[in-house]
C-alpha cells in the first residue's frame, strides 16, 4: 500500500520532496494543497511539476478517505459512516471497520463531532460504542477524513472529540490533528475552537493539558467513586477523584474552558446527594457541568431521570455555583447522539 500524505507536516513534506526529486519548498506546497486547498489527488497539486507528481504518485497518496453513507435527523444533525482500516495490535493484519462523524448545525455553527478509534477500550456499560470493544487507532488521516471529506467541510466552526472511542487513548494521533487543525501552515483554526473529551486518561491527561490550549470536557457522570465504577470500570485506574485534582492544577480562568458530562440516569445518580457531592468535588473549579438525557441502549435496564429531576438537579448545582446547563439532544432519531455511536457495519 502507498504512505498518505494527509497528516504529515511541511517538514516531513519538505523530505519526502527532495526523495522524489522535487525542489524542497514543494514540501511547503504540498501542506497548503493538503490543509488549505484540501484536494484528494497528488495530480491536483498543480504547480508541482508534472514529472515531480507522477514519481510521487507512484510512492504516496493523499489519503483521504470518502464517507460510504450519510443520514440526516429531522433537527438537521447529519451523521456520515466512514470505512477505515485497522490492526488491533502491532505486526497483525489490518480489517476495514467503520467510524462515525457528526456534525450538528446550530444557527452559525457547525460543529463536528469526531471519531478517534474503532470501538473503544474503557467499556462503559451506557454507551454503544464501548460495549463492541476495541477494534484499533484511528491514522492521522482518518481522523482528518471526517473533517475535509464531509459535504460541510468548508463551513465547520468548531470542533469536539466525542465521537466513537477515548482521544486520549490514541494521543500521539490524535495530537497531530489538533496540531494540524490549528497550525498556521494547516487549517489555521483558534484553539479555543477545539474541545476534547475524555474520560480521564490521566498521564495522557496531563499531557493534553500542558501541550494544548483547547478546551477540555470529563467524562464524569458519578460523583461517588464506587458507584461510577459500577458502569465505568475505567474507575478502577483512574479515579474521578485524582483526574479533577489534576485538572485543578490548570487555569482555567481565561479562554480556555473546563466542562464536565452528567449523564442522568433515573435513581442511579440524580438525587440531591449526588448534586452535593458533585458541588463538593468541583468546589474552586471555574467549570461547567453538561446534564445530557440518556438515550437508552438495548440490554440496558436505566432509563434517564426525568425532565423535572433534570431541572431539580440543575437548580442544586447553581445555587451552589456552578454553572450547570441541560444539553439539548440532538440526532437521536439517526442514532447520532450522546452514547449511540456504533458504525452501522460493526453492529449485529
Amino acid at each position: 500500500m502507498k504512505e498518505r500524505l494527509l497528516g504529515k507536516t511541511p517538514e516531513e513534506l519538505k523530505a519526502i520532496a527532495l526523495e522524489v526529486g522535487l525542489p524542497g519548498f514543494a514540501g511547503k506546497q504540498m501542506a497548503q494543497w493538503l490543509y488549505q486547498k484540501r484536494v484528494r489527488s497528488i495530480d491536483e497539486m498543480t504547480n508541482l511539476s508534472k514529472q515531480g507528481r507522477e514519481v510521487l504518485a507512484q510512492r504516496y497518496e493523499v489519503g483521504m478517505i470518502q464517507p460510504v453513507d450519510v443520514q440526516t435527523s429531522k433537527d438537521g444533525t447529519r451523521k456520515y459512516l466512514f470505512p477505515v482500516r485497522c490492526a488491533l495490535k502491532a505486526g497483525t493484519a489490518e480489517e476495514v471497520f467503520y467510524v462515525e462523524a457528526v456534525m450538528i448545525p446550530d444557527h452559525e455553527r457547525k460543529t463536528l463531532c469526531v471519531s478517534s478509534q474503532a470501538g473503544c477500550k474503557m467499556g462503559c456499560k451506557f454507551c454503544m460504542t464501548g460495549r463492541q470493544g476495541f477494534h484499533g487507532n484511528l491514522d492521522t488521516a482518518d481522523i482528518l477524513s471526517q473533517f475535509f471529506a464531509i459535504e460541510e467541510a468548508a463551513d465547520l466552526t468548531n470542533a469536539v472529540f466525542m465521537g466513537m472511542g477515548e482521544p486520549l487513548d490514541n494521543w500521539d494521533k490524535v495530537k497531530r490533528v489538533i496540531d494540524i487543525l490549528t497550525a498556521p501552515w494547516g487549517v489555521a483554526w483558534s484553539p479555543k475552537r477545539v474541545t476534547l473529551s475524555t474520560i480521564g486518561v490521566l498521564p495522557k491527561l496531563k499531557q493534553y493539558l500542558q501541550e494544548s490550549k483547547c478546551h477540555l470536557a470529563v467524562s464524569l457522570h458519578n460523583p461517588f467513586p464506587e458507584e461510577r465504577e459500577e458502569f465505568m470500570p475505567v474507575q478502577k485506574a483512574w479515579s474521578i477523584t485524582e483526574v479533577v485534582r489534576l485538572i485543578k492544577q490548570f487555569d482555567f480562568t481565561g479562554q480556555r474552558r473546563v466542562s464536565f458530562e452528567y449523564t442522568v440516569f433515573d435513581t442511579w445518580n440524580d438525587t440531591p446527594r449526588h448534586a452535593d457531592a458533585l458541588l463538593k468535588l468541583l468546589r474552586g473549579m471555574e467549570c461547567r457541568v453538561n446534564l445530557i438525557r440518556f438515550h437508552s441502549i438495548p440490554d440496558f435496564p436505566y432509563k434517564s431521570a426525568s425532565a423535572q429531576t433534570m431541572e431539580a438537579f440543575r437548580e442544586q448545582l447553581e445555587k451552589g455555583g456552578v454553572t450547570a446547563t441541560i444539553r439539548a439532544s440532538r440526532g437521536e432519531d439517526i442514532f447520532a447522539a450522546c452514547g449511540l455511536l456504533a458504525g452501522k457495519h460493526n453492529v449485529t
